[in-house]
């Protein structure tokens, strides 16, 4: 018997409810398989994925420090997303935030003044603000395709920051390290805890989730956007502008994602390093979609992978599992989270003109 897809005149929530949780089901026994073939524990690297991780202060600190960025991030991106702006380019727009917020503390070694963290964070929001709108500008201009220019975008920003760091930034006391000098304290958020690496920076994703939730559920901006990039056509006729709906996704992302860059900076490494953004440009995008674009939805999904994080890092030692493996799960979050959502527009139904004519052949 053949299938085909039917789409469903509205979509269904109690589907749309289940996804997540579907997803990480289907995610959790494809891993399990695939840990089997290896010849590894299920039940040891299950832990230490999601148990371990609770088990120490230090753990869940480290979780809500990974937590941070990827909450801002996923936030941004998804407002663009729902306005089918794809912008994958978050990694990059984090370096080049990361770089503008680290000038600060680089050329002001000497400084101690109490405005150098504001003027951190303002730069940073600028830098991520300014990478963003030059896919903007050739989105909106000559309609490049943003993914593309997004992608190419991040080469660029990463061969920015390996300059400067190998060459005018490099710390000459670094034992030639490709890293800029540590900052001062002055350039540093303070920790909440003293002991642990989690910071005041935390308080930017929880504001821009309150930010991002009112927009998008609570204003007409958010309206507008959302149909500026659904239907352009419908946009101008209503009054709305679609170039407009670019410019302010990507211009909010890359605001999220340059204030995300420099909390890094300014907060768990200290300085400014080839490493600087750890995935987090990249892995935001499974957490906005694992949180179905919703704000409240992406505060769990968030919190979610960031356990996954620290799980596959304890992982690494616990349960002797490649670092490859720690990848192809959150990938495969990703790639079971879309095939899951197929089903929230579309149902599965029997094709009765293909099943009539094969049995009219047999006959």
């Amino acid at each position: 018997m053949q299938f085909e897809f039917e789409r469903r005149v509205t979509p269904s929530r109690r589907v749309m409810l289940a996804v997540p949780f579907i997803t990480i089901a289907i995610t959790v026994v494809l891993s399990g398989i695939m840990l089997l073939i290896q010849g590894k524990s299920v039940g040891l690297t299950f832990y230490a994925f999601f148990i371990e991780p609770f088990e120490s202060a230090y753990s869940i600190s480290e979780i809500f420090l990974k937590f941070g960025p990827l909450l801002l991030i996923a936030q941004a991106l998804a407002i663009g997303f729902r306005a089918k702006i794809w912008n994958i380019g978050a990694e990059g727009q984090m370096i080049m935030g990361a770089i503008l917020a680290g000038s600060v503390p680089v050329y002001f070694t000497d400084s101690s003044s109490i405005f150098m963290l504001p003027a951190m964070i303002v730069l940073g929001a600028l830098g991520g603000m300014a990478w963003a709108s030059i896919a903007a500008f050739l989105k909106t201009q000559y309609n490049a395709n943003e993914i593309l220019v997004t992608l190419m975008l991040t080469s660029i920003a990463l061969q920015i920051l390996y300059y400067l760091l190998l060459g005018p930034w490099k710390d000459p006391m670094g034992f030639n390290f490709p890293q800029t000098v540590m900052f001062q304290d002055a350039a540093l958020f303070p920790p909440i805890i003293f002991g642990f690496r989690l910071n005041y920076s935390l308080v930017i994703p929880i504001l821009f989730t309150i930010f991002a939730w009112i927009y998008m559920e609570k204003r007409f901006g958010g309206f507008q956007l959302v149909v500026g990039g659904l239907a352009p056509q419908a946009a101008t006729y209503a009054g709305f502008s679609s170039k407009g709906a670019v410019w302010k996704s990507l211009l909010i992302a890359g605001m999220a994602a340059g204030l995300a860059g420099m909390s890094e900076v300014a907060g768990p490494i200290g300085q400014l390093q080839r490493s600087v953004t750890s995935g987090y440009g990249y892995s935001a995008i499974i957490v906005a979609y694992l949180g179905a674009l919703h704000p409240i939805g992406i505060i769990f999904a968030a919190f979610f992978l960031a356990v996954i994080h620290i799980g596959g890092d304890i992982a690494l030692v616990s349960a002797d599992l490649p670092i490859s493996s720690v990848h192809i799960f959150q990938g495969l979050l990703l790639v079971t989270y879309l095939a899951s959502y197929t089903f929230v527009n579309y149902r599965l139904k029997p094709n009765r003109a293909n099943q009539e004519q094969m049995e009219g052949a047999r006959s």
